[in-house]
């Protein structure tokens, strides 16, 4: 009982770690391009997940060249492009409005497994779409969001669908890759992808606001390492199902750093939102858990 509690304790602390993502990328989108923004998220967290390499003797195995391919599309989506739209889109809306599609993950997920994997569709999947649209939809109906937001809004979704493409790459690979080294290799190949996209999209900038340097330091070690190390601690402790529940917490904490770290006001339509997102996420872990406990 002690372990799972521990392993609870951990996955909460690595999805709280997810939903200050929101706040970071907002403070980075105030003052630094997203793809050199990325590029450095990528450069500062490398090195620590080699690192971890080490000295947990993990060791590069042996990859074919069609799963490199598709680790380097995986890079490109769901490391690059997930960060660099997320911090677009807070350019222009705000935490709390991203902290609540940011929720929305796992069913997206879900949703595009049956939609390009042709996976049968259950009723809580359904059920499940329903709502996290709902939640969308509540703060696309918000009084506040004008025009800029809602483009802010549709970039945020973008980056989620960009992570989920990832997810549903990685069932494609022809073999199962270790967590922590299809970090590292993430966060290399990132670290490329990025660069160059900086370089030719944005150029060498003229200075590092050390606001949104510090934001960026922040983003590799404490979501990326951290959050990695907090959430495989938790997930060898508890079934999977369970530990998709935890995945709840990351729109919720997006939403309360939002307003007592950004002092950003939360709306009735924010809280609907994030209602019926946690009720989406909620029900799709309990009926992946009572599938797995029969």
């Amino acid at each position: 009982m002690q372990r799972h509690l521990q392993g609870y304790l951990y996955l909460t602390l690595a999805m709280i770690t997810v939903g200050s993502t929101v706040i970071a990328s907002r403070v980075i989108a105030s003052g630094m391009p997203p793809f050199t923004a990325t590029a450095l998220r990528f450069a500062a967290a490398f090195p620590l997940f080699l690192v971890l390499m080490r000295v947990t003797r993990t060791s590069l195995p042996n990859i074919p060249l069609r799963d490199w391919i598709i680790l380097v599309i995986q890079a490109g989506a769901g490391s690059v492009g997930y960060t660099t739209l997320l911090i677009s889109g807070l350019r222009l809306t705000t935490a709390t409005d991203a902290g609540v599609i940011i929720g929305t993950l796992p069913v997206v997920a879900g949703a595009l497994s049956v939609a390009v994997l042709g996976e049968r569709p259950h009723a809580s999947m359904v059920s499940a779409i329903a709502l996290a649209a709902t939640g969308v939809f509540f703060i696309a109906v918000s009084p506040d969001a004008g025009s800029g937001s809602m483009l802010g809004n549709a970039l945020v979704f973008g980056a989620v669908i960009c992570e989920s493409l990832f997810i549903l790459l990685n069932k494609n690979l022809s073999a199962p890759i270790p967590a922590l080294t299809q970090s590292a290799l993430m966060t290399g190949i990132g670290f490329i992808v990025a660069m160059v996209a900086a370089a030719l999209v944005e150029g060498v900038p003229d200075a590092l606001p050390a606001e949104a340097m510090s934001a960026v330091i922040y983003y590799a070690l404490v979501p990326t390492v951290a959050g990695f190390i907090l959430w495989y601690a938790g997930a060898e402790r508890v079934s999977g199902a369970e530990a998709s529940l935890f995945t709840a917490v990351a729109p919720v904490s997006a939403l309360l750093m939002a307003f007592v770290v950004l002092g950003e006001p939360l709306s009735g339509y924010q809280i609907g939102g994030v209602g019926c997102v946690l009720a989406a996420v909620l029900g799709l872990g309990l009926f992946q858990r009572a599938v797995t406990t029969k």
